[in-house]
């Protein structure tokens, strides 16, 4: 199942059936977002887990249980767009476990039930659970005359006409009972996804699952026909006559009529369906489609007869989940990109691999350290274990989003050397360093290296800094590389229209743009020659100044000429500084334990004496410092910007073109939200949410990024999902864009 918000194991806490509804209603939502609209809002352990908090609730209070709980129904409602399809036999679905403790209980329950001593013989079929959608096929003296999605178990949607569409669907069986029901899951392979998307001419999907769903729910059928779908069979409806006495008899009688299969394994006991999962999840990443665990299911089709169901699902089978956002794939090689500060940053190239319902085809490596198998301090982490090109490594999802590695196979290494770190710039060929205290190597060449050039770039247009409309990064890498109309460093952005009337290429001539667009993005960059400080304080891409401390330091000296006056006089202090840190580095290494305190304040006390500061110097770099959030290395990277004369140069040529607003004073008090934590959700229409955050800090507010039982008020806009559902759970106050703008705008 693909990504369905927030990982909740206890709901909102409180009274149970305050509780139990809110939970109600987030599983509904998810459903109807998942089995529906294919647009999935939570991923499948968050699901998991909300699913199982709600049944522990029922189940301690029999009377918060319903026949319409989430936990007693399969997918949910079919579409209204679809003719409807009642299944002859209900489509169910199936328990879930999560642990080898979990998988044990099964199979001691199946004994129990059907009284069979603990050394008597029970065999298991074991097989891959596809995440794709599942489906019924009907066929009548086998001709295939109905296809209808599992709906909500009882009636699904009539798909009949697309189902046609898909080639590993047989039209015609030879040697089929009269009346046969064909159940399984339609899919999509990671390399038809990956086309699909680089196609790129109905939509961007996220995952595979997402994928197959939307094209077998088109209602024109020559849409799916265009789509690479898939399918597996896995069992079986309504039948006219048996298939076999087994389940994997059963399936190998589908194979024989044209079906493809799982190939499900038979296995005699819990042991032989443990190693089945554990290799199942190794060689995950090699099928080249999506799966999400396994499934374990009674061979004997009279033991399933005895064993029957319970509600929504059988008692002879059960979906065995792989760990939430794990997936084991291959490293294909390291690359090295360079950032705006010059950071070389390894990047692991992954054979396409499907984690927390996203494929995942890159991962970050952090630095040499990580790679190597250390951490910033030189101890081991993965147990000392480096990280190699061809390696067989372990993929995990840090906060849903940032794809990392956890760990490495040695058993599949193939690559007899440790992997090489660059010594020089892969872009420029510079030297690359590392200084003391530093965990990343850096390209030394600054502005004059391409590599950092173009992200300075980037970032400066970026949607935080001046937000051009039109001029994204695509836009800078084809302007930086352009002989006849280059932009090399911001200044450029805003002699775009004056030097392109004045040349022979001109831009509304060129592919890809028009007269019309050209003139847009001329217009774009003319309302983004007035810039609020704190903006171009961001803009400028210095190293450790992100969005939170150029707006402390915007409020802090208010105007650009304050906050520049400030920067050169504290350039001098800030040597003395770096100086004096250096000595104390030094002192520390070679001071004995005993008096070390004192040899160390002795040594940083002489480097700050050892050249006088010109007058206000220290006043000025102890006033930077002061600023609350502002330390010394932020203080240190900042001051020297602006005392490098390439990178000063640069910033005076921009400044030539702008005029900049002086920052509003915080306000802390006689607002409505004056001390209050709040956080934004959603679109906000009517401004951007940076400038929302700028409003909300103005009139005093904290402005977070996540919802907690500290948060006091939540900002909703369309599309709120998850932090919105939190809010409710925590009872905590939402308001709308039009009640915020009230309170913004006084």
């Amino acid at each position: 199942m693909a990504s369905r918000g927030t990982t909740a194991d206890g709901g909102g806490g409180g009274v149970p059936a305050a509780e139990a509804a809110a939970l109600r209603a987030r599983l509904e939502a998810a459903n109807l977002a998942y089995h529906r609209d294919d647009a999935p809002i939570m991923s499948d352990a968050e699901y998991d887990a909300l699913k199982r908090r709600l049944a522990a609730l029922e189940t301690a209070d029999p009377a918060l249980a319903s026949l319409d709980s989430p936990t007693q129904k399969v997918g949910a409602t079919p579409s209204e767009k679809f003719a409807k399809v009642r299944h002859a036999q209900r489509m169910m679905s199936l328990e879930n476990a999560f642990s080898a403790d979990d998988v044990a209980e099964f199979a001691a329950r199946i004994r129990s039930f059907l009284n069979l001593p603990g050394d008597a013989p029970l065999a298991f079929t074991a097989e891959p659970k596809i995440d794709g959608l599942s489906l019924s096929l009907r066929y009548q003296g086998g001709r295939l005359v109905q296809a209808a999605t599992r709906g909500d178990g009882t009636t699904g949607e009539n798909v009949t006409a697309n189902a046609l569409t898909i080639a590993d669907i047989p039209q015609v069986l030879d040697g089929a009972p009269d009346t046969l029901e064909v159940r399984g899951e339609v899919y999509m392979s990671h390399a038809d996804f990956a086309a699909l998307n680089a196609e790129g001419a109905d939509r961007v999907f996220a995952n595979p699952r997402n994928a197959a769903a939307g094209s077998l729910r088109q209602l024109d059928s020559a849409i799916t026909a265009r789509r690479p779908l898939r399918f597996f069979a896995y069992g079986w409806g309504a039948l006219s006559a048996p298939l076999a006495d087994t389940q994997s008899g059963a399936i190998a009688r589908l194979a024989a009529l044209g079906f493809p299969t799982t190939q499900p394994r038979l296995c005699a006991g819990l042991d032989g369906l443990l190693a089945y999962w554990a290799e199942t999840e190794q060689r995950r990443a090699t099928l080249g489609y999506d799966i999400d665990g396994v499934v374990y299911k009674v061979d004997d089709l009279a033991l399933q007869a005895r064993l029957g169901f319970r509600a929504t699902t059988p008692r002879w089978a059960l979906a065995h989940k792989f760990p939430a956002e794990l997936a084991w794939t291959t490293l294909e090689r390291i690359e090295i990109q360079v950032g705006r500060t010059g950071a070389l940053s390894p990047v692991a190239r992954l054979s396409p691999v499907t984690v927390g319902g996203v494929v995942v085809s890159n991962a970050t490596l952090h630095n040499e350290d990580y790679i190597a198998g250390r951490d910033s301090r030189g101890q081991p982490i993965r147990e000392g274990r480096d990280i190699r090109p061809g390696d067989w490594v372990q993929v995990y999802r840090a906060g849903d989003v940032i794809p990392k590695i956890a760990d490495v196979d040695l058993s599949r290494r193939t690559d007899p050397e440790p992997y090489a770190f660059p010594m020089t710039c892969p872009e420029c060929g510079s030297e690359a360093i590392r200084e003391p205290g530093d965990s990343v190597r850096r390209c030394t060449a600054g502005l004059g290296c391409p590599a950092q050039a173009i992200e300075r770039l980037r970032h400066f247009v970026s949607r935080a800094a001046f937000d051009i409309e039109g001029l994204g990064a695509k836009q800078i890498e084809a302007f930086f590389a352009d002989a006849a109309l280059p932009v090399r460093e911001p200044a450029d952005i805003f002699t775009l229209a004056e030097r392109d009337a004045a040349g022979f290429a001109r831009l509304g001539n060129r592919h890809g743009w028009g007269e019309r667009s050209a003139d847009n993005l001329f217009r774009a960059i003319d309302e983004r020659r007035s810039i609020p400080l704190a903006r171009l304080i961001f803009a400028l891409g210095i190293r450790h100044v992100g969005e939170v401390a150029a707006a402390t330091l915007a409020r802090h000296y208010g105007t650009w000429d304050a906050f520049v006056a400030a920067m050169d006089a504290a350039a001098p202090a800030a040597a003395r500084h770096r100086a004096a840190d250096e000595a104390e580095t030094a002192e520390r290494a070679d001071a004995a334990a005993a008096g070390r305190r004192a040899a160390v304040k002795a040594a940083r006390d002489a480097a700050w004496a050892a050249v006088p500061l010109p007058e206000g110097a220290r006043a000025a770099w102890d006033a930077l410092t002061g600023i609350e959030g502002i330390g010394a290395v932020l203080a240190e990277s900042l001051v020297a910007s602006f005392a490098q004369p390439a990178e000063r140069g640069a910033i005076d040529r921009l400044l030539a073109h702008l005029t900049v607003q002086p920052a509003t004073a915080l306000v802390r008090a006689g607002s409505a939200i004056a001390g209050l934590t709040v956080v934004f959700t959603g679109t906000l229409e009517r401004m951007t949410r940076a400038e929302a955050k700028a409003r909300a800090e103005a009139l005093g507010a904290k402005v977070a990024g996540s919802v907690s039982a500290r948060t006091d008020l939540l900002i909703a806009g369309p599309g709120a999902g998850s932090k919105a559902a939190r809010a409710a759970e925590l009872g905590i106050r939402v308001i709308d864009e039009d009640e915020w703008l009230s309170i913004a705008q006084g």
